[in-house]
């Protein structure tokens, strides 16, 4: 039996959507590759976002934008927060960016209850 003419535009249709659909996702759907700078924050903040001394807040998974302004707020003084201002020093607001992404494409780890009843 032959299909009908109709069936075929919708499955024309529905292929060139997919295709289309595939060539417009977010460009940043892959992960960002590890930023030249990332060395100083991960003594405090750990590598993958995880806090490595207490006091240090977890990065892992906050949103992109929320990193980025907070880095220019500390980089800029207007978080006065002389440690992370030492830390951030002159980066430039592209370095700034490439960490935001870094840290808020890590995954946040719940660590588990071992030993706890």
């Amino acid at each position: 039996m032959v299909q009908p003419r109709r069936h075929t535009w919708l499955v024309r249709t529905l292929a060139t959507a997919v295709l289309a659909w595939g060539a417009l996702a977010p460009a940043h759907a892959a992960p960002p590759s590890k930023p030249a700078r990332l060395g100083l924050c991960a003594a405090c903040h750990g590598e993958t976002g995880m806090a490595q001394i207490p006091g240090a807040p977890n990065l892992a998974g906050q949103k992109l934008d929320y990193l980025r302004e907070a880095l220019k707020q500390y980089r800029d003084g207007r978080r006065n927060v002389p440690l992370m201002r030492a830390a951030i020093g002159p980066v430039s607001d592209a370095d700034l960016d490439e960490l935001a992404r870094w840290y808020s494409a890590q995954t946040l780890s719940v660590p588990s209850n071992q030993g706890n009843p």
